[in-house]
């Protein structure tokens, strides 16, 4: 018998392009709750991470903010969402100069709306959480484009460069 339950079991992404990006509120480093209706009239770049400060999501997170100039310019925001508390997002921010904007995501609430939390599998182990995911949310609020179970390298510059084809 399974720890989890049918509803953990059977979560997948199943938003997709041409879909309204679910719309949602969370607190960003400075403890502002963010809306993502606030970015109308922009792109947004929303990914999910599992955990501030560990290899891959370091990765991923200084890669986005390494081009973030680009996206701007590209009438782009970036903006990441993980599980971690306001305080811990503070840090990570602090500790690996990120630019780019950070919500907290603790009752996993949007991750859940959005497909993302799921029951995943390291080293035989079986746990809950984030399988990571970007959606590129258009200027009206619709999904263009989702990335799956991403690779954190790279992952920026692939999107920056399918954003401005």
């Amino acid at each position: 018998m399974s720890e989890f339950s049918k509803e953990d079991i059977e979560r997948k992404v199943t938003l997709q392009k041409g879909d309204e990006a679910p719309n949602f509120t969370l607190e960003n480093a400075d403890g502002v709750s963010v809306n993502l209706k606030d970015f109308i009239g922009k792109n947004v770049v929303l990914y999910f991470y599992p955990k501030d400060n560990t290899p891959g999501c370091t990765t991923e997170a200084c890669e986005f903010s390494a081009l973030f100039d680009d996206f701007i310019s590209n009438d782009t925001v970036i903006v990441g969402i993980s599980p971690d508390s306001v305080k811990s997002h503070v840090g990570f921010i602090s500790k690996q100069n990120l630019k780019h904007i950070l919500l907290s995501d603790p009752q996993k609430q949007v991750s859940k709306e959005y497909g993302v939390w799921q029951v995943r599998k390291n080293y035989g182990k079986e746990y809950l959480g984030i399988v990571r995911t970007t959606f590129v949310i258009d200027k009206e609020g619709k999904i263009s484009k989702v990335y799956k179970s991403v690779k954190a390298k790279d992952h920026a510059a692939k999107v920056l460069a399918d954003l401005v084809k």
